[in-house]
């Protein structure tokens, strides 16, 4: 019989990161509360018409990246490959974007069928924002913003800001035809996704991590030579906003997006820590989309950022990931009595301290065995209730095994009634 195991691509989290994947969405929600952005949760499935629509035919993520197939009905459906165009959809479908300002917020899965590297997996997550009905480089300095407080308040250092205008469609069309004439000089030494992409999509090209395309391109001409006058100025008061805010950024040229939606200013957190996969935090503005899916025009701007690459980054600049799930209290316990009294005690401890990580000790054992659980899970403290201490109505409160050097006190016998109380001021 073959071995089970999860498909390739679609990765188990367990428990130490998922300690880490929980800090991350709830430190998204949080910021997003102070923003004032509410919370949008998308279908896993949606039409494949719309993902053609919003994303663009010719980029990767529709012609060799989607999870798609015939449902029952004979309909083509899809595994949402990102999040913006469901959040169109939706807003579109329950009339909250014509004429209208809104802020939203999102988190969790998406798919997309491409070569698995770190940090970067067919079944991955995103936190994003995205806010529509407001044209003016404010907003843009808005969710920049949004997303430095959000990095910031996940303790994530090391990142770069760097930024870009694609400017509108004339401009996009304009620089487009000149791109292409650059690039077929160079045409035979292009890479094989760039040959393909030049007369597609060769905004895209401008995005390879091939060496020598990376040369070609480092010389084509830039898109901000070709900006419309209000592109222009859109960008210069976004660059504006984020100096008045004291966020730093570099102008990139090269900088594009994958998606073709985007339009005009986008920008880009970036990483050397993490290798070839240096973006940790992505978007722009994408003016033209709500429109292009059937609703009334709105101007739009949002980010997303990966979770499994926030992780990564997490348990690189600080080690200890299974430490924020570990119990901080464990409760041993020796004989049937003191077992059943341990439980109904364990049960007020965590009603009378909602905080407290307390793990009971299970299927018996000896001490020994059961301080070696502690020390494995990484207790601060052991609670110990045998025959003597039931007797006397008390309970051994005690650093674990090794000591944790925050620990202010040795060995207590505390009464039932006061163990609430000791246990707080130990772990404070």
């Amino acid at each position: 019989m073959s071995k089970l195991q999860s498909l390739r691509g679609f990765n188990d989290v367990l428990p130490a990161q998922a300690a880490l994947f929980r800090r991350v969405f709830a430190t998204a929600a949080d910021v997003a509360s102070r923003y004032g952005y509410g919370e949008l949760r998308l279908p896993l499935l949606e039409a494949t018409t719309l993902f053609k629509r919003a994303v663009g035919e010719v980029t990767d993520v529709i012609e060799k990246e989607m999870y798609s197939f015939d449902d029952r009905d004979g309909v083509s459906v899809s595994l949402r490959p990102e999040l913006t165009a469901g959040t169109v959809r939706a807003g579109i479908e329950h009339g909250l974007l014509h004429n209208q300002q809104q802020r939203f917020w999102y988190a969790g899965p998406a798919f997309r069928h491409e070569r698995p590297q770190a940090g970067r997996y067919r079944q991955f997550h995103q936190v994003g924002v995205e806010a529509y009905g407001m044209a003016g480089p404010d907003i843009d300095a808005e969710v920049i913003a949004f997303s430095h407080r959000f990095l910031t308040a996940l303790g994530i250092g090391g990142l770069k800001l760097e930024i870009n205008s694609l400017g509108g469609l004339e401009a996009r069309a304009n620089y487009r035809a000149a791109l292409i004439a650059y690039l077929e000089r160079f045409e035979s030494e292009l890479d094989e996704d760039s040959k393909r992409r030049l007369h597609t999509n060769p905004l895209r090209v401008l995005d390879s991590k091939v060496p020598r395309t990376k040369e070609i391109v480092a010389d084509a001409p830039q898109l901000t030579a070709y900006l419309e006058d209000e592109s222009r100025a859109h960008f210069d008061g976004w660059r504006q906003a984020l100096e008045d805010l004291g966020i730093g950024y570099q102008v990139s040229p090269q900088l594009v997006r994958g998606l073709d939606y985007y339009t005009r200013g986008v920008f880009e957190w970036t990483t050397d820590q993490l290798g070839s996969q240096g973006t940790v935090l992505a978007g722009g503005r994408y003016d033209n989309l709500v429109s292009q899916l059937g609703g009334s025009p709105s101007p739009a701007v949002g980010w997303a950022s990966g979770v499994e690459r926030l992780v990564l980054l997490l348990e690189k600049q600080q080690a200890e990931a299974a430490a924020l799930d570990a119990p901080q209290v464990y409760f041993c316990t020796l004989g049937e009595a003191a077992e059943r009294r341990a439980r109904i005690v364990a049960e007020d401890l965590r009603h009378q301290l909602p905080d407290l990580r307390l793990l009971l000790n299970a299927g018996g054992g000896k001490l020994k065995s059961q301080l070696g659980r502690a020390e494995k899970v990484g207790a601060r403290l052991l609670l110990v209730l045998g025959e003597a201490e039931l007797t006397a109505g008390v309970v051994q409160v005690k650093s674990a095994i090794p000591s944790h050097p925050g620990d202010k006190t040795g060995e207590q016998l505390v009464p039932f009634s006061a163990l609430a109380t000791a246990i707080a001021a130990r772990l404070d």
